[in-house]
């Protein structure tokens, strides 16, 4: 057999078992419904307060604390080790439990079995903190293996976002949103969602409570598609007289953030990355704090240089009262992003 022969035969098994490798990926691709009811209740108490605490936190999976820069930003890790990753698990429910004040803690990147986090259940720790709170879980990224980098891949993830409540929801949902990747990238990405809690008001009307984690390292075409549904989704609600508030991680800033002097000042502003001034009607208001940031880049370990932005906020309805919006300065020990809590009255 000539040595061309032999080239192209080795070539031929080499691209048969590419092809078969995303064929059984193609095969195995989790595929969410549109809509998927993860907890209904026919006869959910009443709400008997019309005043609340509400936090949000991108958590990170425990594997994006201070000392990591990441392959995605332009690092040079895929991932933590597993001892720091148990101690930023650790002071995550530290930091969790010392707000527990709140009614509501809304939370990203949660991992249920992860090779990034060492396949340490992320939601059942933390749930196992929280005695006095119910905790849903809704996956947005659930993938057997992730080749990439090809030098050390990230491996199999499953992980998704978990809302935590005090009181007893009449329905909980995930919504699945429009957009993907194109194939075959699509078949190791996140399928982006948002989680809905339904809870009862003594006015016949509904309080919804909204955790999202939008798209990041896309060209904006994806976060485009997601922003419109979700857009479609609050408006209907909002005519049927309920009552909105979504929050958690958007991956790009609030409205009018690139007017404030003192977002400009300290934060590296992208006019592409700022949600439109008229995205929704008046009356709706985004609720942010100007003076902390929220998200720091993962190029290298956290230092004086680490470029910082303001992704985690609120949207609220024109039938609720904001009445304080704080983020807690951790120094991004943790995650790479730091918890926001909102105090917020319903008319």
């Amino acid at each position: 057999m000539s040595a061309l022969k032999i080239v192209l035969y080795i070539l031929g098994i080499v691209i048969t078992l590419f092809l078969l490798f995303l064929l059984y990926f193609t095969l195995r691709d989790y595929s969410p419904d549109e809509k998927q009811i993860i907890e209904s209740k026919r006869d959910s108490p009443v709400l008997q307060k019309d005043t609340f605490d509400i936090m949000i936190w991108n958590i990170g999976y425990a594997g994006l604390g201070e000392e990591m820069s990441f392959f995605y930003d332009g690092g040079d890790r895929v991932r933590t080790t597993k001892e720091r990753a148990r101690q930023n698990l650790h002071g995550i429910v530290k930091e969790i439990s010392a707000r527990r004040h709140s009614d509501f803690i809304l939370l990203q990147e949660v991992d249920l079995s992860s090779k990034r986090s060492y396949h340490i259940n992320q939601f059942r720790q933390i749930n196992n903190h929280l005695n006095e709170f119910s905790g849903y879980f809704a996956l947005n990224y659930h993938v057997q293996f992730v080749p990439v980098p090809p030098t050390s891949p990230m491996g199999k993830v499953k992980s998704g976002l978990a809302t935590f409540t005090r009181f007893s929801p009449q329905e909980v949902t995930r919504y699945n949103f429009p957009g993907k990747y194109a194939w075959p990238k699509s078949l190791f990405m996140l399928d982006r969602c948002f989680l809905v809690s339904r809870f009862r008001l003594s006015n016949n009307n509904e309080l919804l409570v909204i955790n999202t984690h939008n798209s990041a390292y896309d060209n904006g075409k994806l976060k485009e598609q997601e922003m419109s549904y979700l857009k479609d989704y609050l408006l209907k609600e909002y005519e049927k007289g309920n009552y909105i508030i979504t929050g958690g991680d958007w991956n790009q800033y609030p409205p009018k953030a690139n007017t404030l002097p003192e977002v400009r000042k300290r934060f590296p502003v992208n006019q592409a990355s700022v949600i439109e001034n008229d995205f929704m009607p008046s009356g709706w208001q985004w609720m942010f704090d100007p003076d902390t940031p929220t998200n720091r880049s993962l190029d290298k370990p956290l230092n004086d240089s680490t470029q910082k932005n303001i992704i985690d906020f609120y949207l609220v309805s024109p039938n609720i009262v904001p009445l304080e919006v704080k983020t807690s300065d951790l120094n991004f020990k943790y995650s790479d992003h730091q918890p926001v809590s909102l105090k917020f009255r319903l008319k």
